[in-house]
This record gives C-alpha cells, sequence and structure tokens, in this order.
C-alpha cells in the first residue's frame, strides 16, 4: 500500500526529469524529489501528473509504476 509521502514523492519523481532509462541512484533519487518540490510544490507535481494522464495515459501507468518502486528503494535506503 503506497502511504501518502510516499505518493507525494513518487507524484515529484514523475514530475521531474529523470527517467527509468537512466536506472538512477538512490541519491540521484532523493535530490530529484527535492528539487521538484521546492520548484513545483506538491500541488504543481499533482497537476503535471494529472495531465500527463490525460495526455498520455498509456506511457503514464508505467512510469507511475516505476516512480513508486524507485522511491520506495531509494527512501527505505536513505541512511539518514
Amino acid at each position: 500500500m503506497t502511504t501518502t509521502i510516499e505518493a507525494v514523492r513518487a507524484e515529484a519523481l514523475f514530475a521531474s526529469t529523470v527517467q527509468a532509462s537512466e536506472a538512477p541512484a538512490g541519491d540521484r533519487v532523493r535530490d530529484a524529489v527535492t528539487a521538484t518540490l521546492s520548484r513545483h510544490g506538491e500541488a504543481g507535481c499533482a497537476v503535471q501528473v494529472a495531465g500527463e494522464f490525460g495526455e498520455h495515459p498509456e506511457t503514464a501507468a508505467a512510469r507511475m509504476g516505476w516512480c513508486i518502486t524507485t522511491v520506495r528503494a531509494a527512501f527505505d535506503a536513505d541512511p539518514r
């Protein structure tokens, strides 16, 4: 089950420029989430996610699945 903080982080990763093909390390994911939330805020990230689901639902679902899995791994491994 996705928690609220995981969902916010996943939306931020989704709205970032980080791509699955990069196979980003945890620190890259955490930095991207922090920077994207700072730039767009929670609501702004949610708006971008909604827009992608509206315009490109065929790819948005797969990206969100990757974002959730990646955020879980990156933040569970966070030594902070």
